[in-house]
């Protein structure tokens, strides 16, 4: 849907009667849930696209059993505290973005980023350390002439990102509380062994160099005035065929932390988080190869992952592993041949619902936006990698697939809200959260392409609901 107006698209006056429920106007979260105490707010998107984001008809608990299934929420039953819901702001991101006009863009920050009422309440933002693929050009903060090399980091510089820290501090404005996590694809490539951009491993004679350049990049951001809550030492470690790569299996990075990272980190006094592996839920091992290793575990807060191989719970089986150390789900594409109702429902299931019942502290989508040819991206990046919003012309923009995905859970569930019980059926996904103004928050996903009829059981009362096939709704009380 062309972007006419913010309010054309969240605030026509009529109201829309479809299977027999009532769509009411988008209302702000706050709004939404300051109803009666028992009354149940309940947000749709329909995998056939025909409903988006929209709030219904308000449901109510009552004192009435019924021998329905039932989804039953236990708030003693306390699990993570959440950090944030997202996507990954790109160079690529940042350029499309600032093609918008200056109203057309302020709108959509504050729609992306904001807490009023036709915003979605993003939290969590995921940077690269240079270059990634959905870039135009590769470069590094320390790029020089083939032949040359720079140990003391002389030429070191943030200038290529001057763009997209100028964004950064207008989401800061926004909202001066979300966090980042950063990560390189690669190192600049004179500290390489093929000494280019894609593949190849770091020399062992720069790690050392390699470590102050992460104090470089954190110490160069903070004099911005933003701070990196957390970094990885590499964007999919295992997969050097990127543009943008670097090959870095377990034991190297393992000694990259130990030896190299963490001292210069605390070295430092910097506070920002070290997580490491960042990559699928096929290879869980990498991480916990590297956790065991007591002289890296001191240094290290968690592992990422990704799920383009694998299994989502192998986030738990990491945690089960180690138990106080954090997880994050850090990547998922939505791509230019999925179709919003697959990548609606897998990505609910599994990127949201699965990571957060795995013990994510985080759940992100990819890149934020592109143009309508999936750009700008390197020679050899992603070209089917679909944004969250694809920028059209400067006064129009379509909000995709993992808006909406994310949207669900970001709009209700601010940071520092707590995962707790609820249980799941065949067909119906769940994860629920109490909020810090102690709003209960239900995500469900229905995996039947029929509409299922369910009690939510809360504190002995239960609240009847229908979800139509292959939907999403989030239910706040």
């Amino acid at each position: 849907m062309k972007f006419q107006s913010l309010y054309s698209f969240f605030f026509k006056s009529t109201t829309l009667l479809y299977s027999g429920v009532v769509l009411l106007p988008l209302l702000s979260c706050k709004t939404a849930a300051s109803g009666a105490g028992n009354e149940v707010q309940v947000w749709l998107t329909k995998g056939d696209e025909s409903v988006k984001l929209q709030i219904q008809h308000p449901v109510r608990f009552v004192n009435t059993p019924n021998n329905i299934q039932n989804i039953e929420i236990d708030d003693t039953q306390k699990f993570q505290y959440v950090d944030g819901f997202g996507y990954t702001l790109t160079g690529g991101s940042v350029e499309v973005i600032n093609k918008l006009s200056p109203l057309k863009r302020k709108a959509l920050l504050q729609e992306l980023f904001g807490s009023g009422k036709n915003a979605i309440g993003v939290s969590y933002l995921r940077l690269s350390i240079g270059a990634s693929d959905l870039d135009g050009t590769v470069f590094s903060y320390d790029d020089l002439p083939e032949g040359q090399t720079d140990p003391s980091l002389s030429k070191f510089s943030l200038a290529k990102d001057k763009n997209l820290i100028a964004m950064l501090k207008e989401i800061l404005a926004i909202n001066p509380n979300i966090k980042i996590i950063a990560a390189p694809w690669s190192a600049p490539v004179w500290m390489k062994d093929n000494g280019k951009s894609k593949g190849g491993s770091l020399k062992p004679e720069y790690y050392g160099v390699y470590a102050d350049y992460f104090v470089k990049y954190i110490q160069g951001m903070q004099r911005e005035g933003i701070a990196i809550n957390a970094i990885t030492p590499q964007n999919e470690p295992l997969h050097p065929g990127n543009n943008p790569s670097l090959y870095m299996p377990s034991n190297q990075q393992k000694d990259f932390i130990k030896n190299n990272l963490g001292p210069a980190f605390k070295k430092n006094n910097l506070k920002t988080k070290i997580v490491v592996y960042d990559h699928n839920c096929n290879k869980p091992e990498y991480a916990m190869d590297i956790l065991s290793d007591p002289d890296a575990y001191q240094y290290i807060d968690g592992s990422a992952f990704h799920l383009y191989e694998g299994d989502v719970s192998a986030l738990g089986t990491v945690h089960a592993a180690f138990p106080d150390k954090n997880l994050y789900f850090t990547e998922q594409w939505t791509g230019a041949k999925g179709t919003f109702n697959e990548d609606l429902n897998w990505h609910t299931r599994n990127v949201v619902i699965g990571s957060m019942r795995n013990w994510s502290k985080t759940a992100l989508e990819w890149n934020l936006a592109n143009d309508p040819q999936y750009g700008p991206h390197t020679d050899g990046g992603c070209t089917e990698c679909k944004g969250a919003i694809t920028v059209t012309d400067k006064e129009n923009f379509t909000r995709n697939v993992a808006y909406y995905i994310i949207a669900h859970a970001s709009k209700f569930i601010p940071a520092n809200s707590r995962r707790i019980a609820s249980t799941q059926t065949k067909n119906l996904s769940t994860a629920a959260f109490i909020t810090p103004a102690g709003k209960k928050v239900l995500i469900v996903q229905n995996d039947s392409k029929n509409e299922e009829t369910f009690t939510i059981k809360y504190n002995g009362k239960t609240a009847a609901v229908n979800l139509s096939g292959s939907s999403v709704a989030t239910y706040v009380f």
